[in-house]
């Protein structure tokens, strides 16, 4: 499809994060921090190059030796990283850093920050102990964040090539993306939650004062109008999406009328999004489209899942907040899947049945999935390790309940479905009864819960997590 999902709906993706090394001002030597820099910055910047729309933002040109060693190098510093509209700062320390001025650029900055430095001396050697105090001056910065209010992450004090500087990399790329989505997100929600559903109300008001989350809802008539529209006037697209779907699940016939309405609904979905600025939906999916067109919208949700743009069923609003935060802690390489939490299992205590009438993507399914012609999409999803998640709030207190698991063998059934089995589901299963939550997840394949938790700090979301 040549529309451009991605650009439109995930720019969270792309990051810019900046990258400013310091050093203390006497002592130690100055020069030996310089040294250290030559050595230690071209490895950063490798690593950070291999992980995909993180852009580099340095200021080199505006620094000395490229360190930032001075209080008053804080204000063109900060000047040049917020025309350059940065989302996140990384600090490395070539030897002690000057705390001061990191906790001003910082503080000026607002985005989250990672703390980082190498450890003294040479590997398996005496050699160079004390050199640089690396170890000891994050302790100096991380105290001068607390003091400023600062929100902050660290790797610890490792070597170069110790896989924890990999990882503590990753775990903020991917927490800083879950920030970047989440301010200023914009929800469309379209037409009314159905009656029955009084479980996913939310309080529209305090979304937008706390975190700037705006809900756009539009009325029944654009949404089907819209729909009409496109079937009218669509239908090369409607062919090349059927096309494509053809060659992926079963029964889809491109010359039958549900399947073209299934494709204009993902249509008018999309460009009803790209139209109001939103980067996930909540759909009323019971009586709409089923009343005007004898065709549910699960498989058009599901193929918009997969390609970037997150729909929520029964008009979930936090439910599709939830699948943007998932989708921006995969990072792309994984679409996610929005679920009812229904029953255990039948002879395994610890797994639980996640299932929905037919909107998981294809592209997760562990069997050929089969096409409906009532817009629905049937198979059970491959094994494999799972995170799930859920964003909910009471009374002002906002938390994401998140947790991992894995995919298992369970009773076969309708719609789409997988078997999720979590270390202690009672334990969960007490969390989802006394809330503030619901009975629909998000799951994606991978492990996600440590950057969830890391990015819940920057946003002011408590992580809720089975002790």
């Amino acid at each position: 499809m040549s529309f451009d999902y991605a650009g439109t709906f995930c720019k969270y993706m792309k990051l810019n994060l900046a990258v400013v090394p310091t050093r203390r001002d006497t002592f130690p030597k100055p020069e030996d921090a310089v040294k250290h820099k030559a050595e230690v910055m071209p490895v950063l910047y490798e690593k950070l190059a291999s992980y995909k729309g993180v852009n580099v933002v340095t200021a080199e040109d505006l620094l000395p030796d490229g360190l930032l060693c001075d209080q008053d190098q804080v204000e063109r510093v900060y000047r040049y990283l917020l025309s350059k509209e940065v989302d996140a700062l990384f600090v490395p320390h070539m030897n002690f850093g000057y705390e001061e001025a990191v906790a001003q650029l910082a503080y000026r900055l607002q985005v989250p920050v990672l703390l980082w430095g190498p450890r003294d001396g040479e590997k398996n050697s005496d050699a160079n102990v004390r050199l640089y105090d690396t170890q000891c001056g994050m302790f100096a910065t991380s105290r001068a964040l607390l003091r400023y209010g600062v929100k902050f992450t660290y790797i610890e004090n490792c070597w170069l090539d110790d896989p924890k500087l990999d990882e503590g990399l990753e775990l903020f790329i991917r927490a800083c993306t879950v920030v970047k989505a989440f301010k200023g997100l914009r929800i469309l929600q379209i037409v009314n939650r159905p009656r029955q559903f009084l479980s996913v109300k939310i309080n529209e008001g305090e979304l937008i004062e706390k975190f700037g989350v705006e809900i756009v809802p539009i009325t029944a008539a654009e949404y089907l109008g819209t729909i009409r529209y496109e079937l009218e006037n669509s239908n090369d697209e409607i062919d090349e999406i059927l096309a494509d779907l053809a060659k992926r699940v079963k029964y889809i016939d491109p010359g039958k009328k549900a399947f073209r309405t299934s494709a204009a609904i993902l249509i008018a979905v999309r460009n009803l999004a790209a139209k109001y600025g939103c980067s996930g939906v909540a759909t009323e999916c019971w009586a709409e489209s089923v009343t005007a067109f004898d065709v549910m919208p699960c498989l058009a949700n599901a193929l918009l899942t997969e390609v970037g743009l997150p729909v929520s069923c029964e008009c979930d609003i936090n439910g599709a907040i939830t699948s943007v935060l998932m989708m921006a802690a995969a990072r792309g390489e994984t679409s996610n899947f929005f679920a009812d939490i229904t029953v255990r299992h039948p002879y395994n205590d610890n797994a639980e049945l996640l299932w929905h009438c037919g909107n998981f993507p294809p592209s997760l399914a562990g069997n050929e999935p089969e096409g409906r012609e009532d817009g629905r999409v049937y198979h059970e999803l491959k094994k494999g390790d799972l995170t799930i998640a859920r964003f909910d709030g009471d009374r002002g207190e906002y938390k994401l309940l998140c947790e991992e698991g894995r995919a298992v063998d369970g009773p076969k059934t309708t719609g789409a479905y997988v078997w999720f089995e979590h270390k202690d589901w009672p334990a969960l299963e007490r969390k989802l009864m006394f809330g503030p939550y619901v009975h629909h997840c998000v799951g994606a394949y991978g492990n996600y819960k440590e950057a969830l938790r890391e990015a819940c700090m920057y946003m002011g979301v408590t992580l809720d997590e089975v002790k």
